[in-house]
């Protein structure tokens, strides 16, 4: 007789741990699968394509519904259909309007929540996230009717939000509270590098700024952004993208133990051994994830131990930084600022655009900022991973693999 599987969250960490489930052992479960939108499983880091025009929808989807029912996977989809309470003693989930599913595995991939700040005027209408397919409908439709929008948030999600309702045909200011763009991803040279190209898009850029408050009209509008600077902007749309937090309010609901995340093992178990978590809503080793690839990394550990074949252990290895704004490439990991005993190594060429930054210590690399040519982004991230000694490639690394390997 099969075990029951529930899965809690239709997004790519959840549904990338069934694929690989449905490889190792397509028959050990029956699955339930429930997600608070109305769709199969899409690419959320794609919605950016999708708002430049880039992409459809449609483009997107991973799993339409079609493939749940073809691998007998039962689907509940949409806003009723969330689930709004764990009883783990009778190992059962509640949905919204009544659904209810008995477990004897539990997968919660209940990803994060876009951050939204306590700004007077959060609440206005033309306030907004970049979080699902919603909110891009949302910022295409603002882009019909409205010409200027705001986006709070100069990292990777606030660049891709302002781009593609660049592209739309709006007048875009990116608001950012420190004086470099990505600054978590990259230094001050290469953020200056980003910014200037940005400008020349036709991007507008207020850095360093505190927004104080966001204006109304008397339709309860968006209309303007105040700064403490008694500064003002005018503003039809505006757009939070200041970061995400780990979704754990129904673990905790459940008793299961949360930090900032739902904390799990080596094995992405949670404190109670049926339950299993794996995405943006977990904390592992202090650490909680915002990037695909350790995300899909999880799955396929998580996976393995629902298999029962059980011999994988996650590990977290530095994440890479790859930029999706169209034409400009830039790649970062590691630690790209170091201390007092690290080395810094770098190259610039202004006529190509180009800049590269390594950070050496004890003769290994532990960071990397690339702007312009990345193409040895990969290589270089092979060398911090695997803590390689490059003291022989020292005087060559800056100029990548095919300059080093020609030196034999």
């Amino acid at each position: 007789m099969k075990q029951r599987l529930v899965v809690i969250g239709n997004g790519m960490a959840g549904m990338r741990t069934i694929e690989e489930l449905l490889l190792s052992a397509p028959d050990k479960y029956e699955i339930t699968v429930f997600g608070a939108e109305p769709y199969g499983n899409y690419n959320r880091i794609m919605l950016s394509a999708v708002l430049c025009g880039e992409k459809t929808i449609e483009d997107i989807v991973i799993n339409d519904r079609k493939w749940y029912r073809e691998h007998g996977i039962t689907l509940h989809a949409g806003p009723d259909k969330a689930v709004v309470r764990i009883e783990r003693g009778q190992c059962k989930v509640y949905a919204q309007d009544g659904t209810t599913a008995e477990y004897d595995r539990l997968l919660i991939a209940t990803g994060s929540r876009p951050v939204v700040p306590d700004i007077q005027g959060n609440d206005l209408d033309g306030v907004i996230s970049f979080r699902d397919i919603v909110d891009v409908n949302t910022m295409l439709a603002y882009s019909q009717s409205h010409r200027k929008a705001v986006v709070l948030g100069g990292g990777l999600l606030g660049l891709e939000a302002a781009n593609g309702l660049l592209l739309r045909g709006m007048e875009v200011r990116v608001i950012h509270n420190n004086e470099v763009l990505l600054n978590r991803q990259i230094d001050k040279q290469a953020g200056e590098m980003l910014q200037a190209e940005l400008v020349k898009r036709g991007l507008k850029f207020k850095m360093a700024a505190k927004t104080e408050a966001l204006l109304g009209d008397q339709a309860q509008h968006i209309r303007a952004v105040s700064f403490d600077d008694g500064s003002e902007v005018d503003c039809d749309l505006f757009v939070f993208a200041v970061g995400v937090q780990p979704n754990i309010s129904l673990a905790k609901q459940a008793g299961l133990y949360c930090e900032r995340g739902i904390v799990v093992n080596d094995t992405l178990q949670s404190y109670d051994p049926c339950i299993y978590a794996v995405g943006e809503c977990i904390q592992h080793r202090g650490q909680t994830f915002g990037l695909v690839a350790p995300l899909f990394e999880q799955a396929k550990v998580c996976a393995n131990h629902l298999s029962a074949h059980g011999v994988a252990e996650y590990k977290t290895l530095p994440t890479a930084t790859k930029l999706k704004v169209t034409g400009i490439n830039l790649f970062s990991i590691g630690d790209f600022l170091g201390d007092q005993q690290s080395e810094v190594i770098r190259f610039t060429d202004p006529a190509m655009g180009n800049y590269k930054k390594l950070l050496l210590k004890d003769n290994k690399l532990q960071g990397a900022v690339l702007y312009g040519d990345t193409q040895d982004g990969h290589w270089y991230q092979e060398l911090l991973e695997n803590k390689q000694n490059i003291s022989g490639i020292r005087n060559s690394l800056i100029f990548g693999r095919a300059f080093t390997r020609s030196l034999g």
